[in-house]
């Protein structure tokens, strides 16, 4: 099982940069960060410099969307940074949640989303794409071994279904085995369907990770307080899905839609932070559920179930007051524990 890191590129960016270099030596193969443009500053100059400063990570947006740049201007960002640092980028996209809604906008249409992870990937891996009406570009200067995996979120039939026929990846941003299980079969099966290997489909699997000296209340509290701001960020797109399909569908699993039925609203301002007022409608078994919290052990339990379940990479989030410390704790104990 692979290891990945996600941040926000809060300022200073250096210290982005610090914390992803302490991530590979930790053993972490992948560095995420947010995208969106008003919160946070611009993650593709931060990467050049994590590439920079780092020798195997591999690094992307988790997760850009279609209408922030243009597809070629996305591309060709990509394509560059491969040029530079030889392939270690990856294109997580989704339809845009923060990225859009801050600046005023609906997220995109699925159908924009796929027509966006083709061109993109076609441009970043030196092929012919159409921008549209019929104008067919390809990037000169590209290299013949360019490529540029591209990893789609989704938790919605729709998009599960997509993720599994167009995408190099899935993304999934949450850890609930059962959740898991459901998802990564509905993607697997649309694999098939697509006439695709479904191994060829990677899995990621994301979410917080707080590492406590002990299972005490007092300990499971603070952990708990400290990441529920996730539940609030995956009810934004739950949310999306109840407005869809209902309440009770078929189409979308109870355990995913019951608990955002308390949901009264969501402020950007604090996204994907502790402390998010937002989010306190969240319960603590949803915390559990979707989260890794708690000592090591159970940390290495959750993550071997996720890995029969074919989760290829745990990405963890880091937004809590522990950042060093579950880096290293994940390095020293529950990477080598999942080793191999």
């Amino acid at each position: 099982m692979d290891f990945g890191l996600v941040l926000q590129t809060d300022p200073p960016a250096a210290r982005v940069v610090s914390l992803m270099k302490r991530a590979e030596r930790n053993g972490f193969r992948y560095g995420w960060t947010f995208d969106s443009a008003v919160l946070w500053q611009e993650p593709f100059v931060i990467y050049s410099q994590i590439l920079a400063h780092t020798s195997t990570l591999r690094i992307g947006p988790m997760v850009t969307n279609p209408g922030t740049r243009t597809w070629e201007v996305t591309a060709s960002t990509f394509a560059t940074l491969n040029d530079m640092y030889g392939n270690r980028t990856v294109c997580g996209i989704g339809r845009g949640d923060s990225a859009m809604r801050v600046a005023g906008r609906p997220p995109h249409t699925l159908a924009r989303v796929s027509e966006a992870m083709k061109v993109i990937r076609a441009l970043g891996s030196g092929a012919e794409a159409d921008l549209g009406g019929g104008t067919v570009v390809r990037f000169p200067w590209i290299g013949p071994a360019a490529r540029l995996p591209v990893w789609m979120a989704a938790y919605g039939p729709r998009a599960l279904a997509m993720a599994g026929a167009e995408a190099d990846g899935f993304i999934l941003q949450l850890a609930d085995p059962y959740l898991t299980e459901y998802m990564v079969g509905a993607v697997r099966d649309a694999a098939v369907a697509a006439g695709r290997d479904p191994a060829e489909v990677t899995v990621c699997v994301a979410a917080p990770a707080y590492v406590t000296a002990d299972d005490s209340p007092e300990a499971l509290a603070h952990a708990r307080a400290q990441c529920r701001w996730f539940g609030g960020m995956v009810g934004n797109h739950v949310a999306d899905l109840v407005a869809r399909y209902g309440e009770h569908s078929a189409a979308v699993p109870d355990a995913l839609t019951a608990y955002v039925k308390a949901r009264r609203g969501y402020d950007y301002t604090h996204h994907g932070r502790s402390g998010n007022p937002d989010t306190a409608f969240v319960p603590d078994d949803i915390v559990d559920r979707f989260c890794l919290i708690g000592p090591v052990e159970r940390h290495i339990e959750k993550l071997r179930a996720l890995r029969d379940l074919g989760v290829d990479q745990f990405a963890l989030y880091a937004m809590h007051d522990t950042r060093e410390a579950v880096i290293d704790t994940y390095g020293s104990q529950v990477i080598p524990a999942l080793d191999g």
